[in-house]
């Protein structure tokens, strides 16, 4: 999603989910952002925050005038979850130690109670929701380290979600990265790199922050 502000103080604008950003161009008053679909349009906006998850390196890179050195690399961490078939032993959240790149396959449990484990790790090369069954020989091993009674049978593939890293499998993990004109250079940009799950929960401190460096 890109946020925008126009040239009144009070004006606003964003593009329209589903609205493919062809291409951007700084200018030297705002920058211009180009817009594919149904309907194709030019948008000016003095102030351009690109928080598009998995895609913010994507449309960093189609802003012409932002130097290419402050577009990170993509990794994508896939996160897989397998759900408990039967009643859950759990009244709380589980969570084993962290490993590198995630919290490791911890519980968690949903309103109507249902268990599920996850997320694992799994690095991609494309954008893939699908959980592979194959996966469930680890997530057996991973919840046997603190649920032992554990039986063959009772995991089901669930859901998958796709961390945005801006490092990959043999690196430190690394913090967000808000990039403003003070890094990049070009004023009224802001870029959001790599803001994975925890960043859902921080995103009003982020958004507070984001603010202050747009300013500068």
């Amino acid at each position: 999603m890109l946020a925008l502000q126009g040239d009144a103080e009070d004006a606003g604008a964003m593009i329209a989910f589903k609205t493919p950003l062809e291409r951007a161009r700084v200018r030297e008053h705002d920058i211009a952002l180009e817009t594919g679909g149904a309907e194709p349009m030019q948008v000016l906006a003095r102030t351009v925050v690109n928080a598009a998850g998995l895609h913010a390196q994507h449309v960093a890179a189609s802003i012409h005038g932002l130097p290419p050195a402050f577009v990170p690399p993509t990794f994508f961490a896939k996160g897989n979850y397998y759900s408990l078939i039967g009643r859950s032993p759990f009244s709380r959240l589980v969570y084993p130690m962290p490993n590198q790149a995630g919290l490791g396959v911890h519980v968690t449990i949903d309103l109507g109670g249902q268990a599920r484990f996850g997320p694992d790790v799994e690095w991609i090369e494309r954008i893939d929701y699908d959980v592979d069954p194959r996966r469930a020989d680890s997530f057996y091993a991973a919840i046997r380290d603190y649920w032992p009674g554990l039986r063959d049978g009772q995991l089901a593939p669930g859901y998958a979600g796709i961390r945005p890293k801006i490092v990959g499998p043999s690196e430190k993990a690394a913090d967000f990265v808000v990039s403003g004109p003070r890094d990049h250079g070009v004023p009224g940009l802001v870029n959001l790199f790599g803001i994975e799950s925890p960043g859902l929960t921080a995103a009003l401190a982020i958004a507070d922050h984001v603010v202050e460096v747009a300013r500068h």
